[in-house]
């Protein structure tokens, strides 16, 4: 055995070793790798009528909206005849009974020139 074969069974056997100390970590990512694909499944599993929940709750918020809308119009409506309303009755009430008022004041203040016990 020469020289260059000793030192070529040297590099083959540190070769050996470096394929066996990587190899380790290797297996272990695949491992990992392995877990990673288990845990996406098992979340898409899970996700997935999570998602469908939530596309019925938010079709039945719609349908509540929708309510919650007519309501408001109503509401709005109410308030706008309420308003009408109020100005009708200021209109037709609201004039005499200022002269009714004023009227009251002046007799009122007539006779209360000839009390003299202020």
């Amino acid at each position: 055995m020469s020289l260059g074969d000793i030192a070529g069974l040297i590099a083959a056997i540190a070769f050996v070793l470096l394929v066996g100390a990587l190899a380790v970590p290797l297996l272990k990512l695949g491992r990992v790798m392995d877990e990673a694909r288990k845990s996406l499944a098992e979340v898409t599993e899970h996700t997935l009528p999570v998602i469908d929940e939530a596309a019925v709750t938010i079709s039945s918020t719609n349908g509540q909206i929708t309510k919650v809308d007519t309501v408001t119009t109503a509401a709005a409506e109410v308030s706008t005849n309420v308003s009408a309303l109020t100005s009708l009755v200021a209109a037709t009430v609201g004039a005499p009974l200022i002269k009714v008022a004023a009227f009251s004041l002046a007799v009122r203040g007539l006779f209360g020139k000839g009390d003299k016990r202020k």
